[in-house]
């Protein structure tokens, strides 16, 4: 992508990381957090774009969320878990659009985002065994987000407009 059109996207999709982190939250007390659509958006940014939108659209975009919506203490941890979650997803995308590929590169992108969550919440909290009670609601937050997002990356890479003027990563 040209440096123009390339930061034009990064910029977009980290925005609308951002807002579909924002937009819907359902607070979860278990894990200290809330289930959001945001997941669904750093997994149409990897699929569509590669590694490296998602890594700085997942990592930006929901940290950005974090710090905007009162949850600072888990932004260095989101930006950390998020991204790598959409690099993953976008290094396993590259240069294909495959929905079977697309199902298992977000399933990987969703564990990536469990397990990192586990970790960050036992040393947030003090204990692992603590954190082990967020492991369901990041789960649910995964899965709803592969439904979500799979189904409009495939929409959006099967337009005209994108095929004939989107170059992947």
């Amino acid at each position: 992508m040209e440096k123009t059109k390339s930061l034009t996207i990064i910029g977009l999709m980290t925005a609308l990381v951002c807002i579909g982190t924002m937009v819907i939250q359902i607070p979860m007390p278990a894990t200290d957090g809330f289930i959001n659509i945001g997941d669904s958006a750093i997994f149409i940014a990897s699929i569509l774009f590669g590694p490296t939108v998602g890594l700085i659209a997942g990592g930006v975009g929901s940290a950005l969320a974090d710090l905007l919506t009162g949850y600072a203490h888990w932004a260095l941890f989101t930006l950390i878990i998020k991204g790598f979650e959409g690099f993953v997803v976008g290094y396993l995308m590259r240069n294909s659009l495959n929905k079977a590929k697309m199902i298992l590169s977000t399933s990987v992108g969703a564990l990536v985002m469990v397990v990192g969550y586990f970790f960050a919440g036992g040393i947030l909290k003090g204990s692992l065994l603590i954190s082990l009670q967020s492991v369901p609601g990041n789960i649910v937050q995964g899965v709803s987000s592969i439904i979500i997002g799979v189904p409009i990356a495939i929409a959006i890479a099967n337009t005209k407009y994108f095929k004939s003027n989107v170059k992947q990563n």
